[in-house]
């Protein structure tokens, strides 16, 4: 989750950000037990699947990672668009792994990292740590 400043974000000269759409981008990690035969396991309730579920999670490996919640959440239909000349700004959250989006056929011109410190450099080329955001 980022929590946006009380009076907004800021430029490297302080000035106000502004944007014409933002996006939410949410990246879940889901770890489902698998039987002997490999078909995923069925419980009755959540309590009855927890050792199972806690050795998966062990493993450091997600059976399924999905964006916004479920697998075409972002494609198709509800693909994130923007018109030619608009700003955007990404907010992209991820609380397991190091994974970041990355712009195609775009450039970023601002990336906010802890504290709303603003980098002066390229955003799209550089690392972004969690808790960061781009624009």
């Amino acid at each position: 989750i980022m929590v946006l400043p009380r009076d907004g974000l800021k430029n490297h000269l302080g000035e106000p950000v502004s944007y014409d759409r933002m996006y939410y981008i949410g990246e879940n990690d889901f770890y489902i037990p698998r039987g002997e035969d490999g078909a995923y396991k069925r419980y009755a309730d959540a309590g009855e699947s927890y050792s199972d579920t806690l050795e998966v999670m062990n493993g450091l490996i997600p059976t399924h990672v999905v964006f916004n919640g479920k697998v075409g959440a972002l494609t198709g239909d509800n693909a994130l668009t923007a018109e030619q000349g608009e700003t955007v700004l990404f907010v992209h959250s991820q609380a397991n792994r190091d994974s970041r989006p990355h712009l195609i056929g775009g450039h970023g011109d601002l990336g906010f990292g802890r504290r709303g410190k603003v980098s002066t450099t390229c955003p799209s080329v550089i690392w972004r740590r969690g808790s960061s955001a781009a624009g």
